[in-house]
């Protein structure tokens, strides 16, 4: 699994503003848009707000992984915020959210999105791997810290 394929500098806001849940699926989906991968934004928006209205994605531990297989995705991706307020998103313990990474896949992917969410979540349960991310000062070192679960999946 080549997560850091699959986001770019491109694919990253550092200082996201939205302030509730509805809105920063809205800004992590855009930031997608405006990459120019997104083939319809308002039905990639749909088909990640269906997703999530199923179960929450905040898996606590500051982090959110939205996550959704679309035809209005034209190919893997990952984008990555981060709030340093915060935002309320149901999370399961209780915590807001800071740091967000919403994976877009084709609806021909298979698994993909299920491969890419592992190897996030295997990484985001380390203290040390969250801190880092949370004090990245800019879209570089942050792909330098998700290349590390590259190596991690190489190793395991």
């Amino acid at each position: 699994m080549e997560i850091a394929k699959m986001i770019k500098k491109a694919y990253m806001n550092l200082e996201l503003k939205s302030d509730s849940k509805a809105q920063v699926l809205e800004e992590l989906v855009k930031i997608l848009d405006n990459a120019g991968i997104v083939t319809d934004f308002e039905k990639l928006l749909n088909d990640v707000r269906i997703r999530e209205s199923l179960s929450t994605t905040g898996i606590g531990f500051k982090i959110a992984i939205p996550h959704a297989k679309s035809k209005y995705i034209k190919e893997p991706a990952i984008a990555f915020g981060r709030s340093n307020e915060g935002i309320e998103y149901d999370s399961m313990d209780g915590e807001n959210a800071h740091l967000f990474f919403l994976i877009c896949m084709p609806e021909d992917a298979g698994n993909l999105h299920l491969k890419a969410l592992t190897a996030l979540s295997r990484q985001l349960i380390h203290e040390e791997f969250r801190l880092a991310l949370e004090k990245a000062e800019n879209e570089q070192e942050v792909l330098n810290i998700i290349k590390a679960i590259d190596q991690e999946e190489i190793r395991a």
